[in-house]
């Protein structure tokens, strides 16, 4: 069976396996402890911080884990309306729920959001978020690339304009850490949330850049660990993890943005050739090199996938949302029919993934599809 659902979750390194396997046989102390049991621990976690923030351009203490990337997004925006009390935020309408539904719960609280649209490709206009601003503007939140079309924002564009008005910015980059060049100082993110599992790391753990002098409130309470932004005993063992598929990350990145690159299009060029009307959802470069969303013709995408389930792994959005059969709220905002949003499906290819593979995708998808 062909893989081809690594923006749900990838599989683990090898080499982030073994690091988890010395982690959990060597390194049980409380990195909290005083004594050399506890302080090998607190090393592993601060060496995996180090690898973190290498990756993003980070200082090591702008990096708070966290156990994954919805408590990273909470953190950042809870956290700062804590500070504020009452303001406007900015998002857009194609944000991960994780973000969403924050954001719902602070508008019961009295907080104004403004949800941007978004163009037939998924693109958040800099223009319609500079006409959007108030004077009690306290946040921006504008993931960097979705889950769904892969589609990458102008995130350093809309970083200027926060920046230029004193405005904080937050990035949901879970997509993006790993798979792109993502560097907080060009991007001009004050907050930034990182997931482990989409990068080859285990699940459970993930961290929020937050730049160093920035004041944050904290949405847990206990002991002051990472800083008393998030407190409870570190999971050093995924944490180690976490760095090491880190590591692997910044020294094969320009390797793999050229080869999903390259077998994105063969994947698309084959069922093109194949499968007339096929539709690409999103822009055909500015988007994540490993992710390809497409309408086929004339079937649901689960239907599909159903033929399929036997031989190629992939999905019809956002592993999250799976389990229903409504369209896309993401593909319904870029203006697609619901017969097109319900006939998509997300393949997603990852750093293992061969040109055999493509192939062989290729061929059971258009045969599945000819069957019907």
């Amino acid at each position: 069976m062909i893989y081809l659902d690594n923006n749900a979750t990838t599989p683990l390194a090898s080499e982030v396996v073994l690091a988890i396997d010395k982690c959990l046989r060597e390194n049980f102390g409380n990195p909290s402890s005083s004594h050399s049991y506890g302080l090998k621990a607190r090393k592993a976690v601060e060496k995996a911080r180090k690898q973190l923030a290498d990756l993003i351009g980070a200082s090591p203490d702008e990096i708070i884990f966290t156990s994954g990337g919805t408590e990273a997004n909470n953190m950042a925006i809870l956290g700062m309306a804590k500070k504020f009390h009452s303001g406007h935020i900015i998002t857009s309408c194609i944000e991960h729920p994780a973000v969403l539904k924050p954001l719902k719960y602070l508008e019961q609280h009295g907080f104004k959001v403004t949800y941007l649209p978004v163009d037939k490709y998924g693109f958040v206009s800099p223009d319609s978020l500079i006409e959007k601003l108030r004077k009690d503007t306290i946040l921006i939140t504008i993931m960097h690339s979705n889950n769904e079309t892969g589609i990458i924002q102008p995130i350093a564009e809309i970083g200027k304009i926060a920046h230029d008005r004193g405005i904080v910015f937050h990035s949901d980059a879970a997509q993006s850490v790993g798979k792109v060049s993502v560097n907080v100082n060009k991007l001009g993110t004050d907050l930034l949330t990182i997931v482990s599992h989409k990068f080859y790391g285990p699940k459970g753990v993930g961290a929020l850049y937050k730049r160093k002098d920035l004041a944050l409130e904290p949405i847990l309470y206990g002991a002051s660990h990472e800083k008393g932004l998030r407190p409870g005993t570190e999971n050093v063992c995924s944490i180690a993890g976490f760095g090491m598929a880190a590591e692997i990350a910044k020294k094969e990145l320009k390797g793999r943005v050229q080869n999903m690159k390259y077998l994105s299009k063969m994947l698309y060029d084959e069922l093109r050739k194949q499968i007339p009307g096929i539709k690409l959802n999103g822009h055909p470069s500015k988007r994540l090199p490993n992710t390809l969303n497409s309408s086929f013709p004339g079937i649901m995408g689960s239907v599909l996938l159903e033929k399929l389930k036997n031989e190629v792994a992939a999905s019809t959005g956002s592993a999250c949302h799976e389990g229903r059969h409504s369209p896309s709220p993401v593909l319904k905002a870029m203006g697609l029919s619901d017969e097109r949003a319900l006939s998509a499906v997300r393949l997603s290819l990852g750093r293992d993934t061969t040109e055999q593979q493509i192939k062989q995708a290729a061929k059971a998808i258009v045969k599945a599809y000819q069957s019907f």
